[in-house]
């Protein structure tokens, strides 16, 4: 029985991948380094360390410590301005997380930093929504590593502990994703796995194991969870 969903944030709860991708085009040129739009979704997946990292290297340019996190402060500053006017959430996403939250304990896994994912979440009023909020600065390695998923279910075990319930297992957990190396994360941890086509097509997403593939939560409801993921409970 399903009892958490974790979230994917970037292409599931706001639909900024193409503005990450002018953020950063904006940014890296000043450094004398273009970015095409297969080079961005090709990496998706990394945080922004590994993200500046591969496009220095590309280009086969010294990249110092002062300069990363210059590139990467720019970029979200960037990003901020983009969605200033606009804040630009997925249609039925703030509907289905309000549904969600009242079966479910769920929570949030991404690559984006945290100041970006609050900053959001805060604008959207949904910064109450998750119990748990794994960032870019909790996990070591970015996905297709399992490691961010099974750091968000360790954190959630710890909040379900404070409240006397039992530890959840992975099976009980199913991600919501928007890219192949996110579900590939979700599927390493031994969890269950919904790919949203909202960046990739369906083709992909099933390549990386998604076990169910949708073009919009709009679509979905509590009941379509437990019929799909409850009477078929293998992992």
């Amino acid at each position: 029985m399903i009892r958490a969903i974790f979230f994917d944030f970037n292409g599931v709860i706001i639909d900024d991948e193409p503005l990450q991708l002018e953020a950063y085009r904006e940014v890296l040129q000043e450094h004398g380094i273009d970015l095409t739009a297969a080079h961005y979704y090709a990496a998706l997946g990394m945080d922004d360390k590994a993200f500046v990292h591969t496009a220095f290297e590309r280009e086969e340019k010294v990249l110092s410590a002062a300069t990363l996190l210059d590139v990467i402060d720019r970029k979200s500053e960037v990003h901020r301005r983009l969605i200033a006017d606009e804040l630009p959430l997925f249609p039925g996403v703030v509907t289905f997380l309000r549904v969600a939250v009242r079966n479910y304990q769920t929570g949030l896994v991404s690559m984006a930093r945290r100041k970006e994912i609050d900053y959001v979440l805060g604008r959207a009023r949904l910064d109450k929504m998750f119990a748990v909020i794994v960032s870019a600065e909790d996990a070591k390695h970015y996905k297709p590593n399992p490691e961010c998923y099974q750091t968000g279910l360790a954190k959630l075990n710890a909040y379900r502990a404070q409240k006397r319930q039992l530890p959840l297992l992975a099976n009980e957990c199913v991600a919501i994703e928007d890219s192949p190396p996110g579900v590939a994360a979700a599927r390493a941890a031994g969890m269950r796995t919904i790919g949203i086509t909202n960046t990739v097509a369906e083709s992909d997403l099933r390549e990386a194991g998604a076990e169910v593939v949708t073009h919009s939560l709009a679509d979905w409801t509590v009941e379509a969870m437990r019929l799909i993921f409850d009477n078929n409970a293998h992992a």
